[in-house]
């Protein structure tokens, strides 16, 4: 599975490209992980509280403590994702829609 990462590592030229690289593993890879393991929690939470603990008041807390921290998970991770992609955007790795050519000093570009 991390093979592709290594290869893609191989056509890192310059800072720009290297953090599009970190950008495209934290957006592809690190985010969707990290958001079912959350959803994982919230809903072993969810099972234990209404299945496991539906006698037992002590195991229901246990499982409402476990979907609180499930939903936290969301929000401070969804929180944490806008961030980088308002700073990826603010940045502009990767993006070459910028001028090709800066003119030279003395040129006479229009008139």
């Amino acid at each position: 599975m991390a093979l592709p990462v290594i290869a893609l590592a191989q056509t890192v030229d310059n800072l720009s490209d290297a953090g599009s690289l970190i950008i495209n593993i934290i957006n592809n890879i690190l985010v969707p992980v990290l958001f079912a393991v959350a959803f994982i929690v919230f809903l072993y939470g969810a099972f234990k509280t209404f299945i496991l603990g539906a006698n037992s008041e002590e195991v229901k807390e246990e499982g409402k403590n476990l979907m609180l921290w499930g939903l936290i998970g969301f929000f401070v991770m969804v929180s944490i994702w806008g961030l980088v992609n308002i700073l990826t955007g603010t940045i502009s790795f990767g993006n070459t829609s910028g001028p090709s050519e800066v003119p030279e000093a003395g040129v006479d570009i229009g008139g």
